[in-house]
């Protein structure tokens, strides 16, 4: 007589592979969160339309009033645009890390032998490529409608860079957000009510020089007015080095609190 094996259950996700693995697990999954956008018209609408109706309404509704112009008000405005669009597409990573932990999907990729931090990686990996993209689309529109960059090819692709970095850092919040969240509506709740105050508190569409004194103080120290004077430095015109060194600082800081609870609760809930 020969003993029966007694069952096995599914092969958890494992910490216990090589560097190259663990690069094509991510790459793997990320690669399927970018097909995704095929068969999600709504996820379209966010990475493509969502931008453009941006620029269109913030440069038509507020460039004759602020700036006598909308071509005068896209050299002002451009940067900002871009960086509220770039904190408001995180969402989109605790939004889609949400979606895929209610919906099962953790739960089907636990039984593959892949790494357990794939996934999270997969999804961030994604987004930034989401972001590489609809910033091209912004400056595209943009020069559709008249704005212009006044300095180097060198100094545009430190923009990105640096536009890239920050919501890197930024989206730890969101994935933070999406771990402790019961469902993807609520991480949306949370996006509304901490950015949009954040970005309109800050000079992203209007000199700080225009606002009650008691703002001018916050505005100043908010995180989104260093990165829009960054961005607009190194796209347009003006200080550079102070502006990216803040924002540098802000996205170290914003990386070293929230990063470790978000992989701490991603640990606990998968």
């Amino acid at each position: 007589m020969t003993a029966l094996a007694p069952p096995t259950g599914p092969t958890p996700l494992t910490s216990q592979i090589s560097p190259v693995d663990w690069v094509r697990h991510t790459g793997t999954l990320a690669w399927r969160t970018l097909l995704q956008i095929r068969h999600n018209v709504m996820e379209l609408v966010d990475l493509s339309i969502q931008p453009i109706m941006f620029i269109v309404l913030f440069t038509y509704v507020f460039g004759g009033a602020i700036s006598g112009s909308p071509a005068a008000y896209l050299t002002f405005a451009m940067s900002g645009i871009i960086v509220q669009n770039s904190l408001f597409a995180t969402m989109n990573t605790g939004f889609g890390l949400n979606t895929d932990l209610t919906k099962g999907v953790f739960d089907r990729l636990r039984s593959l032998p892949i790494a357990r931090s794939a996934p999270l990686a997969g999804r961030i990996v994604a987004d930034q490529v989401k972001q590489a993209w609809a910033i091209a689309l912004l400056i595209g529109v943009g020069y559709l409608l008249g704005f212009r960059i006044h300095t180097g090819p060198l100094a545009v692709l430190a923009g990105v860079a640096l536009l890239l970095t920050f919501a890197l850092a930024f989206s730890w919040l969101p994935v933070l957000v999406a771990m402790l969240a019961s469902s993807p509506e609520k991480v949306q709740i949370f996006g509304f009510a901490v950015i949009f105050p954040v970005t309109f508190t800050s000079n992203a569409f209007a000199p700080t020089s225009t606002m009650p004194g008691w703002l001018q103080a916050w505005v100043k120290v908010n995180p989104v007015t260093s990165l829009a004077d960054a961005t607009r430095g190194l796209l347009v015109s003006g200080p550079v080095a102070v502006p990216v060194v803040h924002s540098l600082l802000w996205a170290a800081g914003l990386t070293a609190l929230f990063a470790p609870l978000a992989v701490r609760a991603f640990k606990r809930r998968v």
